[in-house]
């Protein structure tokens, strides 16, 4: 009977760390004026923008390898866990849902939509954490496996192109236009968060699970050696299936989780081995409370018409003519996460941490 380590610093601050960077690429000052690696890539290929997602998913495995399952191996009911897992997961979808529903009724949105990144959450955390229960590690990873071959034979016969692939296609079809992205002339969407796309995007958290089992056995060459693998395979894999976020390619979703586990690796060595600071950690701890409150944030600068004034005094005016607009749309972009650094340090010094 395996005994629940102690909480690991290291998960902590790879999540917080994670969570800034989605609020870094989130708000610049001017999107106009974004240095390239953190814009999302156009179509096929991958910018540090594009592993922020996959890391946070591989991070929620993880946390279900160092939580959950621990639980059920000290002799907790499994019919306990899962209503608390589903219960959990159905908030998450709710929380994400309201972002949505608050985005279009303050800031005039086209329509209501309802995918998104706590949605993919949300969904991932429960499929995956019911697969960590229920099903025995050498079968996960053949469910991996499957799960991301499986994708690649849908996909292949129509395609990698946007709109035409089968995700759009299904997600046009079940909830047109409520889709991030939507083309009248074509009549199609587009949603990098969309249903069939979800599929991949457990398998990347599956892999969190299976990283997080090697981290609480102390196998951190094994977990190195596993993300290069992936790393390979991934790219090898993209002369074929390419490299694309917005389908969560099986390529890309190899490829992330392996930088992901380098990562993993590399935090567990400097923060729980060397002692090393476990730098974001406060934002780790606060990471949906951080996220979801920087969301408002925007929601409500934007609706009262302040977010350019704010941007246009603060920086853009004084910065512009001494250094171009491209420094001080990400100096805005800093400070936005500079002040929600505040905001989690305050809590985490108060004791106040909001669990969903």
């Amino acid at each position: 009977m395996s005994v629940a380590p102690a909480r690991f610093a290291s998960v902590d601050a790879l999540r917080g760390l994670t969570v800034a960077a989605m609020l870094l690429v989130n708000t610049p000052g001017d999107w106009s004026h974004v240095y390239a690696p953190l814009l999302h890539a156009e179509w096929h290929g991958v910018t540090p923008t594009d592993l922020v997602f996959p890391f946070f998913l591989f991070i929620v495995g993880v946390s279900i390898s160092l939580g959950i399952v621990p639980r059920s191996e000290t002799g907790v009911a499994h019919g306990v866990l899962v209503r608390a897992l589903l219960w959990r997961a159905a908030k998450i979808v709710a929380l994400g849902l309201a972002l949505h529903l608050l985005a279009y009724l303050m800031l005039d949105r086209p329509h209501f939509r309802p995918w998104g990144v706590l949605q993919r959450i949300g969904l991932c955390f429960a499929a995956a954490g019911l697969i960590a229960l229920y099903v025995k590690p050498r079968l996960q990873w053949a469910l991996i496996g499957a799960v991301l071959l499986g994708y690649w034979a849908l996909l292949a016969p129509s395609g990698y192109a946007a709109y035409t692939n089968l995700p759009a296609r299904i997600d046009t079809a079940l909830f047109a236009p409520w889709l991030y992205q939507w083309d009248t002339t074509l009549a199609r969407g587009q949603d990098p968060e969309g249903l069939l796309s979800t599929l991949p995007a457990i398998a990347t958290t599956l892999f969190g699970v299976r990283a997080g089992a090697w981290l609480r056995g102390g196998a951190l060459r094994t977990l190195v050696l596993a993300g290069m693998a992936a790393v390979a395979l991934g790219l090898a894999w993209s002369s074929v299936f390419p490299l694309n976020k917005a389908l969560w390619t099986s390529s890309y979703a190899l490829f992330s989780a392996g930088c992901a586990s380098l990562a993993l690796a590399f935090a567990h060595a400097a923060v729980d081995r060397q002692g090393w600071p476990a730098v974001g950690r406060r934002f780790g701890v606060n990471a949906i409370a951080a996220y979801v409150g920087a969301a408002v944030m925007t929601y409500v600068l934007l609706a009262l018409g302040w977010m350019e004034p704010l941007y246009r005094v603060g920086f853009a005016n004084w910065m512009t003519p001494r250094f171009g607009p491209y420094l001080p749309s990400l100096a805005f972009a800093l400070s936005f996460v500079g002040v929600w650094w505040l905001v989690v340090w305050a809590m985490d010094r108060r004791g106040w941490y909001v669990k969903v």
